[in-house]
């Protein structure tokens, strides 16, 4: 058994299938947050290009005048007509326009002609909520989730290096997707910084 014959042959046989299933149960369990991680990492990127956590939406209407000078009183009237359902958080007046703001929407009604310009963000559920969660809107008790999160894929990268042996891993072909993995975010900062 000196000579490196089965018994040690065995005991490699045996690391790798403990590797190959820690990191096959630790991948399934990783699926949702990345998952997660990437809808709201794809969404955040484009944020220049639209709201990820919002849907805009623009309606016309129009209310009977004349309407209540006081403009609280017309804040209620107007929010009655239109179904808002909540206290407006701020009301003010521009010369013949009155703005009554809520949460996730604003009514601008003419008080001359009694037209109304209703604009309003519905929140996008499942972008939302993953967006909330990547952006760890969540802090103290979601950062540990993060970082657990994080130390399973830093796992994952390790492991995945040795998962196959020979030419086929680390030796061969692994290498080289390793080092272009690694290539394509220094090149970046390289070309960026330039």
């Amino acid at each position: 058994m000196a000579d490196g014959g089965p018994a040690t042959t065995e005991k490699k046989l045996k690391w790798r299938a403990l590797l190959r299933a820690i990191h096959r149960d630790a991948g399934y369990t990783a699926v949702g947050l990345t998952i997660i991680y990437a809808l709201s990492g794809l969404a955040v990127n484009h944020v220049a290009d639209w709201d990820p956590n919002f849907k805009n939406a623009t309606r016309e209407t129009s209310v009977s005048v004349p309407l209540p000078e006081d403009d609280q009183e017309l804040a209620r009237v107007v929010g009655a007509k239109l179904g808002a359902t909540e206290a407006p958080k701020e009301v003010y007046r521009n010369e013949d326009e009155v703005e009554i703001l809520y949460d996730h929407r604003t009514l601008h009604v003419n008080t001359t002609t009694g037209h109304v310009l209703d604009q309003e963000q519905k929140p996008r559920f499942l972008l939302r909520v993953a967006n909330w969660l990547h952006l760890n809107r969540g802090k103290k008790a979601w950062t540990y989730v993060a970082d657990t999160y994080a130390a399973a894929l830093l796992f994952l990268a390790t492991s995945g290096m040795f998962m196959l042996k020979g030419r086929q891993g680390m030796i061969g072909r692994g290498a080289i997707f390793v080092a272009v993995g690694v290539a394509i975010p220094v090149a970046y900062v390289v070309l960026a910084s330039g």
